[in-house]
């Protein structure tokens, strides 16, 4: 008898002690559910960002330039550790290929770390794994430990309606394009090149007519040259559709009806068709590359670096097929006084760049870390690096070192100092420190004629409830890729623009479930309008 309550007093003792080994994983916790020792140990302003060393355990994706770069040893976040007492444990450095795969694994094996960087997380992810409290919600956080992204948020709406979620919260940090940098949001542009217009004794195209008048004065002088190409076909669509008033906000699908200012699916309108009509025109008279719905970017680059092609959207062609003679274009005013260029993107690049996860003991310090890289400081840090080590600064003027700039691999050797290289961070890009193309001369000149004819509201990504996303990923996928395939037969003539054949792709829309499409659209536009 005495045995056998020994046994029970040890088991109820060891019963204890894992109740309260469970339990007390986080520590006490205040009223807002807080760990109270680790916000004794933070510093809420100024560097560094805690008292006392902790180590928080990254999963990161990488680049194929900087997958053999462990970023555990990688100068840039040395030099943060030092500044904030914060020692980032890069645990899980994933490949590209390899990227949803191995977020996948560690979301749903249990292996999840403190936090997720560059891990592109979709936006169903991250309310799914945010209502499940996966991902922690952020909007206290940010409201009192990022003061950084918080102002950025509060300059522009549309990016703090693009961060809220249906249930209102916030569950990630993003990727942001700087609001000053336009050149960076519209990617690839318009370009000439300049010796035909001498050769011609044309002036630079200003309407859809002039630069047709044009690519057809290209053929006409029985050179061999391709009057218009491109590496696709979606980049010519993005330049003009602007002209026939098409995607107001920026959006891919939907704008706003300039006519009723409801939602408007944009590739069922008469100005979609009619601007299908002028594209397929200059295909059908071979004015566009006939092969540039399948074309090879190494074919592109090639024939563009043997001066084969009059025009085209690409990025600044001197400095990527040394084009020395291009210069850049700007919106073209459409057959109904239409002159827009909509194809930029919102400054929310990416929204689900950097989560942090219920396993994270220090959310605080975290959300402070990642803070800096939205201001000045941190953007330079993270896009030149360390200053004497690889770049310098002259007047105002930011240089990677030498070594860097006439390395044989710039990339690579970019890479083996600071941590963005191929991988688009979370955090704030701007101008001054960024190197890519965009930021050439030619290609800050080419924004700025783009840059009155920008609409003035670009809406960020809407995102959707549970029900309306399981929607939105099954038949709203299949409604974008039929547009999108119907788009490219249209434009190539396999389908017919006649009336007929018109209202058969209308009516296909209809049958696949267009309605309810809008229905869902227009549920996510009052969210995010009132957010």
């Amino acid at each position: 008898m005495k045995k056998a309550k020994r046994l029970l007093f040890v088991f109820l003792i060891v019963l204890m002690v894992g109740f309260l080994a469970a339990c007390g994983g986080k520590g006490k916790e205040n009223e807002d559910g807080m760990d109270e020792e680790a916000l004794e140990n933070l510093n809420e302003k100024d560097l560094p960002i805690v008292k006392d060393e902790i180590t928080l355990k990254f999963f990161t994706a990488k680049s194929d330039i900087s997958s053999k770069i462990d970023w555990n040893k990688l100068p840039v976040w040395d030099k943060y550790k030092e500044m904030t007492n914060i020692n980032v444990d890069w645990s899980e450095q994933v490949h590209m290929d390899s990227l949803a795969e191995k977020r996948n694994l560690a979301l749903g094996g249990g292996n999840i770390p403190d936090a997720f960087f560059a891990a592109d997380i979709s936006n169903t992810d991250l309310f799914k794994y945010g209502e499940q409290g996966t991902f922690i919600k952020l909007n206290d956080l940010i409201d009192k430990y990022a003061p950084n992204l918080k102002k950025i948020m509060e300059e522009d709406p549309n990016i703090k309606k693009g961060m809220t979620f249906p249930d209102g919260n916030i569950y990630s940090m993003p990727g942001l394009r700087d609001n000053d940098f336009l050149s960076i949001r519209i990617g690839a542009r318009p370009w000439i090149d300049e010796t035909w217009l001498e050769k011609l004794d044309m002036d630079m195209p200003e309407t859809t007519d002039e630069f047709y008048e044009f690519l057809k004065a290209v053929q006409e002088s029985d050179s061999g040259v391709v009057p218009y190409s491109g590496v696709n076909i979606n980049d010519l669509i993005s330049w003009v559709r602007g002209s026939f008033g098409l995607n107001n906000t920026g959006a891919d699908m939907i704008d706003l009806d300039p006519d009723s200012d409801d939602l408007r699916f944009v590739a069922a309108s008469d100005e979609y068709r009619q601007m299908l009509e002028y594209v397929h025109k200059l295909y059908d008279e071979k004015l566009i590359e006939q092969n540039i719905f399948s074309i090879e970017w190494g074919q592109y680059m090639a024939n563009a670096g043997e001066g084969k092609y009059a025009s085209t959207v690409f990025y600044d062609p001197s400095l990527t097929f040394k084009g020395d003679n291009f210069v850049s274009a700007s919106a073209l005013k459409g057959p109904n006084g239409d002159q827009m260029y909509t194809g930029v993107i919102p400054p929310l690049f990416n929204n689900g760049q950097f989560v942090i996860t219920d396993k994270n003991p220090n959310p605080a310090a975290t959300v402070r870390w990642m803070d800096y890289f939205y201001g000045d400081e941190g953007a330079r840090l993270m896009y030149m690096g360390i200053e004497g080590e690889s770049y310098t600064e002259e007047n105002g003027e930011f240089k990677y070192v030498d070594e860097i700039e006439n390395a044989e691999h710039r990339e690579q050797a970019m890479s083996e100092y600071v941590p963005w290289v191929g991988v688009n961070p979370p955090g704030l890009v701007k101008k001054d420190y960024f190197t890519g193309s965009e930021a050439s001369e030619a290609s800050l000149e080419a924004a700025a004629k783009i840059e009155p004819y920008i609409p003035e509201e670009l809406w960020s990504k809407f995102t959707y409830t549970k029900d309306e996303n399981r929607f939105m990923n099954a038949t709203g996928t299949d409604i974008e890729k039929y547009v999108n395939e119907m788009r490219d037969k249209f434009i190539s003539g396999d389908e017919s623009l006649d009336d007929t054949n018109w209202e058969r792709y209308l009516k296909n829309l209809k049958d696949m479930g267009l309605e309810e499409y809008m229905d869902v659209q227009t549920e996510a536009y009052k969210r995010y309008s009132s957010n």
